[in-house]
């Protein structure tokens, strides 16, 4: 007798962290819960309700999540929703070769390359620098959005830092949106190349930076301005 039904209903048993009762599902975006169609309608509740937990705990309890993405991976192991929702869940916990795992089939199975900085993050987590600097070099980065692809720089800049290439770092994160203002990653650019200068020895351009930075963070996402005044 062949298989039919979900995919994943012959795999062991695994112990699931409890789903708070408030919990339905529902609360999953349209297009996510769209997803979980190939599932049988309670598996697909059981996975939305967990992925719905990844969200909610990825911020203040990032290990809870993790374990919640992992059950949405057990029960639904051939959609790159449940995968990547696990991957990244393990990311913010620091459990980088979970993460790469989880990661790396979503990839597989969507072809998805969004999620590619994360991935040569997590190399750089396992100390494979150079891993995370050939994600960066691959024809995969030309796919990339703005926001991801500064991201990648960002990782990349890391990575030589990693290798100990501090003006490598820098030049790296050279780039001609350091003039851009108004976004997030913007705000991301502008911290990592302070950062990566200050690394470097190179104070006084340092200081400048997190000054640059500060002005555009509006929000007080980070430290920039606490840091420009520490010289």
């Amino acid at each position: 007798m062949g298989r039919s039904g979900d995919p994943t209903r012959f795999r062991p048993r695994i112990v699931e962290p409890l789903i708070p009762e408030e919990v339905t599902g529902e609360e999953l975006e349209k297009s996510a819960r769209a997803e979980l169609l190939s599932l049988s309608a309670d598996n697909a509740k059981v996975v939305a309700r967990h992925l719905v937990c990844v969200n909610i705990f990825i911020d203040s309890d990032p290990e809870r999540a993790h374990l919640h993405g992992m059950a949405a991976a057990h029960h639904a192991g051939r959609l790159a929703i449940a995968r990547e929702s696990a991957g990244y869940a393990a990311y913010r916990a620091g459990k980088y070769e979970i993460a790469l795992r989880e990661l790396r089939a979503a990839h597989r199975i969507s072809g998805d390359v969004s999620i590619w900085p994360v991935m040569a993050d997590c190399e750089r987590g396992l100390g494979r620098p150079e891993r995370a600097l050939e994600m960066a070099g691959s024809p995969e980065v030309k796919k990339l959005d703005k926001a991801q692809e500064i991201e990648m720089r960002i990782v990349a800049s890391g990575a030589r830092r990693d290798l100990r290439e501090m003006e490598a770092a820098v030049i790296t994160l050279t780039c001609r949106e350091l003039k851009t203002e108004g976004t997030e990653w913007a705000v991301r650019l502008r911290y990592a190349y302070a950062d990566a200068l200050e690394a470097a020895g190179r104070h006084g351009e340092a200081r400048e930076w997190f000054q640059k930075c500060a002005d555009i963070d509006g929000e007080g996402e980070t430290d920039a301005l606490e840091r420009s005044l520490n010289y």
